[in-house]
């Protein structure tokens, strides 16, 4: 879907009447707190398979933490945008305008479906469900959690060299 849409980034640019526009200076912090959230995500899977249901609970709820950051982050460079006059849409809508609230919208989603699945592990932990012998869904998310760090990375690479 990613791929899509950034070849679809790519070709539309080239097609003229398209609105150049600095990137929100809040994309760099919140791709340090992705990042710093996929370290200590590994911190609790790391901790997991320990058995330091400690380490583990802190860990966990620290990636909560960031990842929550992260989406009010999202929130806030939506807002730098309007501000900016940059819009999803209407008469004053330009392509490449769109083409970022869509990237950072349905990645903003994404998201929300990886806090959603965190939260439940993160109860999961708080009731000694999840230790070296139930690792099942910490991999998943885990997973799940290093693919969306990894795909933010991708696509703020991709929005500061094409953009």
């Amino acid at each position: 879907m990613f791929a899509a849409f950034t070849s679809a980034y790519i070709v539309r640019r080239e097609e003229g009447n398209w609105l150049e526009f600095n990137l929100p200076n809040g994309l760099v912090l919140n791709t340090v707190f992705i990042v710093l959230s996929s370290i200590t995500m590994q911190w609790a899977y790391i901790s997991a398979k320990k058995d330091n249901l400690i380490n583990l609970k802190i860990s966990l709820l620290i990636t909560f933490i960031l990842g929550s950051v992260f989406l009010v982050g999202q929130w806030n460079v939506w807002g730098e945008l309007v501000i900016n006059k940059i819009f999803f849409g209407g008469p004053t809508a330009n392509p490449s305008g769109s083409f970022m609230y869509v990237l950072t919208g349905v990645h903003g989603f994404h998201l929300i479906t990886g806090l959603l699945f965190l939260l439940i592990v993160l109860i999961s932990a708080f009731q000694y469900k999840v230790h070296s012998k139930n690792l099942v869904r910490m991999e998943l998310c885990t997973t799940y959690w290093h693919f969306l760090s990894a795909l933010w990375v991708y696509l703020y690479v991709f929005l500061a060299v094409y953009h």
